[in-house]
């Protein structure tokens, strides 16, 4: 994966209100609480995505639409993890970053309460940077899920994250290498929960690393996405989550003020009103599974669905 450091930059010295959220949990263009800081799409908007199959897919789709609004679009896949993202995006290395609204918030503000899908978006309006804001959320959303095979939950006795502190020191968990410092991950499993594992093994985003390691019993539990169709397909077993550690995570698209104009935001809140978590899981099939181009797969979509 292409890991390399982006240069940092300046923030813009715009500040972003408070958004608020209508009856159906999406924050609608007409109420969504923030103004565009003066910023132009002519230009041109370059978009960035993480190193894993769901957001290239997104920045594709995010791409698909703005081009059909007449905005100049250029695709950055598989920059990294966020760590790498959010300062390539205050630096003006990227302008626009599929995001979800959980991790970004957790990332931003590690001490975090807000799980409403309503309250989170506020929560990030105060804790993000100025000079980026978030638009309105999506009605498609992808949480962080850990996971162990059906063997392993009946030899552990394992239904709920609660339940791995029975086996503390026993244990092995595999994840992307940030996940061990993420209160989403290790850092709150422990906080919260209780839980000591006997090793971390830094392995990929839902991806075949983790996933060839837990069939082969290399780990115990992985750290997946919810929208992974081989979490299904395999039957494995989704860990609950009882004290609510993991946050809602609907798709947010994360931008720069300087490119936050009227166009954008339309487009953008046409696709959030269309895209829904079943849809995003197939597309995500369709690049994991059947191997087909995430760029392809997006423009079929648009098209099918009247956004392109």
């Amino acid at each position: 994966m292409n890991r390399r450091t982006l240069l940092g930059g300046l923030f813009a010295a715009a500040s972003v209100p408070a958004l608020s959220a209508c009856a159906s949990g999406i924050t609608t263009l007409d109420n969504q609480g923030t103004t565009s800081g003066g910023g132009s799409s002519k230009g041109g908007v370059t978009i960035g995505t993480a190193n894993f199959t769901e957001n290239q897919v997104l920045g594709y789709l995010y791409a698909a639409v703005l081009t059909a609004a007449g905005v100049q679009t250029n695709v950055r896949p598989n920059l990294g993890t966020r760590e790498i993202l959010i300062p390539a995006i205050k630096g003006g290395d990227i302008d626009l970053l599929p995001e979800y609204q959980g991790a970004l918030l957790h990332y931003l503000d590690p001490k975090a309460t807000a799980t409403e899908e309503g309250e989170m978006q506020n929560a990030l309006t105060v804790a993000l940077p100025a000079g980026l804001q978030v638009l309105p959320y999506g009605m498609a959303e992808d949480s962080d899920a850990f996971v162990v095979t059906r063997e392993t939950a009946k030899k552990y006795g394992l239904t709920s994250l609660a339940d791995l502190k029975k086996q503390n020191g026993k244990l092995v968990i595999g994840a992307a290498p940030e996940v061990k410092k993420r209160q989403v991950g290790v850092v709150g499993l422990k906080d919260v929960y209780g839980v000591e594992f006997k090793e971390f093994k830094s392995l990929d985003s839902s991806g075949p690393l983790v996933k060839g390691a837990l069939k082969k019993g290399d780990v115990d539990v992985a750290n997946l996405f919810t929208t992974d169709t081989d979490i299904q397909a395999n039957d494995w077993v989704v860990l609950t989550d009882p004290e609510n550690l993991i946050p809602g995570q609907h798709v947010v698209p994360l931008i720069a003020d300087r490119k936050a104009d009227s166009a954008v935001r339309k487009a953008l809140a046409r696709l959030g009103n269309v895209l829904t978590t079943a849809q995003l899981t197939e597309l995500n099939r369709q690049v994991d599974k059947d191997k087909k181009d995430p760029e392809d797969v997006a423009n079929a979509y648009a098209k099918q669905h009247g956004l392109a």
